[in-house]
């Protein structure tokens, strides 16, 4: 290499000590082994991106040192803190036009992708996930750490399992928020070499844990670290529950200390999904308690399926529904906040004959002007005094067909050989006209109508047990709508009926349901709608991940 070339690489540098190297590197190139290695060095040397980086260093350190800007964040949980403003501004009774401005702009996909990438930045979470360094072969002493924990009424938070190639007891699982966790020196796949002194050699697990559960004060483990320990970090995703689950009932959950109860509609927080059948979460809201374990969604569905091929007397075309259905578990679930006039569809579903049609005429008539249902479609003819767009669309059955046929229909239906049905496009004019459009459709019609356009809250309309149904309806002279020609009370089979729909829609679509209200008394549950409304237009509230993304 020429002395040219040198000096004018020599200009690009801010720094002397890639040319302190370059020349000591040419002074003692007897001390490197073969002229490769000093080719490789002289290359790396002198290349344009480590010159490059070491500028760049130079000015970080020149900032640094001047003040001009500070490496550590603020804060790294700005999406949290956009969360707890959106909150505190919905508490405000009165919202002040830049109260109503900021509400708005904190709820822009652009915001919040930039505080989302600002907190990855704060975490570090760009950081490279290296392993440890190995440990040499020849190494004859293996490292041990020891750990002390302070026994409470808290469970320590880890789960313990035997190490099928070695034998050996390790750490199989760290509870996020547990006292082990807190710790930051117990890791999953550490080695249990003692308990209190007590060796673990050849001993299952259910004896460390008798050994745990007889010990007071102090617990002191002596552990051998694992090959690579690495810092799994907190997942932010929220699900709702669509089961009920009891782990003290669960035989295969690995430590039923541990276990998480929860109720159908919880909201949880999913902290980690690495165990294929074995996830941990919180209860929302519950910030401070330590994560708990919950069946995975496979593990859950496998369930499923098998209790239901266990369920030889079922009935074939039930069983064929529950076939082509979704197997509810959990649903990944977001926040959605109340925009000002752009109000969510209120679905009301239910079997025929429970009070849908009473309930939503009452609920129109308390404000003609802001509660509308939508205007259907028929291709029959227009009779004598019907407005076209008034009582029906009035369309011809070519029309409708292709319109059915592209997807454009919620539902529809053929009556006396005519075509009936609601459209999408009329249920978008209600919403986009800022009114609150009502539907109660055949439940069939949910799979079209809960989508992330329409974003609709739906609430299932239940009546109550069969005995208490007979007793309400025959109180108030109920009548049936199941004979349009004739003014009659409801029959026993009508009754019968109706629960059986009742079961039947609940096992198909009962994961869509937003709320559930019985109808037991006509008055209490005309009530309870109108909370249901205000509430949807008033609190923010969860629903699938997807309407929010």
């Amino acid at each position: 290499m020429t002395s040219e070339v040198m000096e004018n690489d020599n200009k690009t540098l801010d720094s002397g000590t890639l040319t302190d190297l370059f020349v000591n590197l040419q002074k003692s190139s007897a001390l490197l082994s073969t002229e490769e290695e000093q080719t490789f060095l002289n290359g790396l040397l002198q290349s344009k991106e480590l010159n490059a980086l070491v500028n760049i260093h130079s000015k970080i350190l020149s900032n640094v040192e001047r003040k001009r800007f500070f490496p550590v964040p603020a804060l790294s949980d700005g999406m949290q803190v956009l969360a707890d403003v959106l909150e505190l501004i919905y508490q405000q009774p009165r919202r002040s036009s830049d109260c109503q401005e900021l509400f708005l702009m904190l709820q822009k996909p652009h915001l919040q992708g930039l505080l989302c990438a600002h907190d990855a930045i704060a975490q570090k979470d760009y950081y490279p996930r290296l392993p440890d360094i190995p440990v040499e072969d020849d190494e004859e002493e293996q490292t041990i750490k020891v750990v002390q924990l302070v026994k409470s009424n808290e469970p320590l938070g880890a789960t313990i399992k035997t190490d099928e190639l070695t034998g050996k007891i390790v750490i199989a699982r760290v509870m996020h928020g547990g006292a082990a966790d807190r710790s930051g020196l117990i890791h999953v796949g550490d080695e249990v070499v003692e308990v209190n002194a007590i060796s673990v050699e050849g001993k299952e697990p259910n004896d460390v844990l008798d050994i745990l559960q007889s010990s007071e004060g102090t617990i002191t483990f002596k552990l051998v670290p694992a090959e690579c320990t690495m810092n799994v970090r907190e997942s932010k995703v929220r699900v709702r529950a669509h089961f009920d689950y009891d782990s003290s009932t669960d035989p295969y959950i690995p430590c039923k200390e541990a276990g998480l109860d929860f109720k159908k509609g919880d909201v949880l927080h999913i902290v980690c999904q690495d165990d294929q059948y074995w996830w941990q979460a919180r209860k929302e809201g519950d910030k401070h308690m330590r994560a708990g374990l919950i069946p995975s969604r496979a593990l859950q569905e496998k369930r499923i399926v098998h209790d239901r091929g266990m369920k030889k007397d079922e009935d074939e075309a039930e069983n064929d529904d529950f076939d082509r259905e979704l197997i509810a578990t959990y649903e990944e679930v977001a926040k959605l906040y109340p925009r000002p006039s752009v109000f969510r569809p209120i679905v009301l579903i239910g079997p025929p004959g429970v009070g849908r049609n009473e309930l939503k005429r009452r609920l129109i008539d308390t404000d003609p002007v802001k509660f509308q249902t939508p205007t259907p479609f028929t291709s029959r003819s227009m009779k004598p005094g019907e407005v076209d767009g008034k009582e029906y669309f009035f369309v011809t059955r070519q029309q409708m067909e292709r319109d059915i046929d592209e997807g454009k229909f919620i539902e529809f239906g053929e009556y006396k050989g005519n075509l009936y049905g609601t459209s999408t496009s009329s249920v978008e004019a209600i919403v986009h006209a800022g009114l609150v459009c009502i539907l109660n459709p055949h439940y069939q019609a949910l799979k079209m109508l809960r989508t992330p356009l329409l974003k609709p809250y739906i609430i299932y309309i239940s009546p109550p047990s069969l005995d208490v149904l007979k007793q309400t309806r025959m109180a108030h002279h109920a009548r049936s709508t199941f004979d349009v020609n004739n003014s009659r009370g409801f029959t026993e089979d009508e009754f019968q009926d109706m629960i059986r729909h009742s079961e039947r829609i609940k096992f198909l679509y009962d994961h869509f349901f937003d709320e559930t209200i019985v109808n037991a008394d006509l008055a209490d549950a005309f009530s309870k709608l109108l909370a249901a409304v205000n509430r949807v237009e008033s609190e923010p509230l969860w629903v699938p991940a997807s309407w929010v993304q």
